[in-house]
């Protein structure tokens, strides 16, 4: 039965080819939707100080030999100092629940309804206007357990695994148009379906703010305990000696 099946060429048509355009423009509407209504991310300036100052306290535990001992005890002192150090200073506990701002809260909704009700809506007109075709094959033999994935609306028991009905080419165009999104609309663009699924997964960790607290204590710590070793106390006959 297999062997023999010939897909119909108005499939193309008016099935195949009707699922790929109406996905690919459903995810440049969404890209553009998402641009208009969901704000961006900003940093407050407290956040990106704290940082910084983080990244400096690095800095000097690193490279801090090639700075005079004086220097590097003076620095240090600005960071670890107990009366007005700035890695010693005290700071307010962060909120770690990102459901008590409102605005995390009216930006994830806006995401929900910007990425899952447009899938929804064309996936439900799919199986209602194009259930039940078959609409391509893929190039190479598959198990029997892909026929729930790629067979989605069809009850062929018989039907070779590799055969792909409408909803499941409509699935299939909805996560697989990520390289043309890229190419047409660049780098982290609005329409990939799959970056808002991991976005989403693990948005709880990234959305959560950083507790500065626990940061500045632990190089406050680091710090206490570099020690400064000179690495230029020979530069002088160093740089004489080097071949001109």
């Amino acid at each position: 039965m297999t062997s023999d099946l010939v897909v119909d060429s108005q499939i193309r048509g008016w099935v195949f080819l009707p699922i790929v355009v109406i996905t690919f423009l459903v995810g440049i509407l969404r890209h553009y939707i998402s641009i208009l209504f969901i704000s961006q991310k900003k940093a407050e300036p407290q956040q990106l100080q704290d940082s910084q100052i983080i990244m400096r306290s690095r800095i000097l535990r690193e490279n801090g030999k090639y700075i005079p001992k004086s220097s590097f005890s003076s620095r240090r002192q600005f960071f670890n100092v107990e009366e007005g150090g700035y890695l010693t200073q005290k700071r307010a506990p962060v909120n770690q629940n990102m459901m008590t701002d409102p605005t995390m809260i009216t930006d994830m909704l806006k995401g929900n309804i910007t990425n899952v009700l447009p899938m929804i809506i064309i996936g439900g007109w799919i199986n209602w206007m194009l259930s039940g075709f078959i609409t391509t094959k893929v190039p190479f033999p598959l198990t029997l357990r892909f026929k729930p994935m790629l067979q989605r609306g069809i009850e062929q028991m018989h039907l070779d695994a590799s055969w792909v009905s409408s909803a499941s080419w409509y699935f299939l165009n909805v996560f697989g148009l990520r390289s043309i999104y890229t190419l047409v609309l660049g780098e982290n663009n609005g329409a990939d379906q799959s970056r808002h699924m991991q976005e989403q997964m693990s948005g709880a960790a990234v959305a959560m703010p950083t507790d500065s607290k626990v940061a500045f204590k632990s190089e406050w710590e680091a710090l206490e305990l570099a020690e400064h070793q000179w690495a230029l106390h020979d530069i002088e006959q160093l740089v004489i000696q080097k071949p001109m």
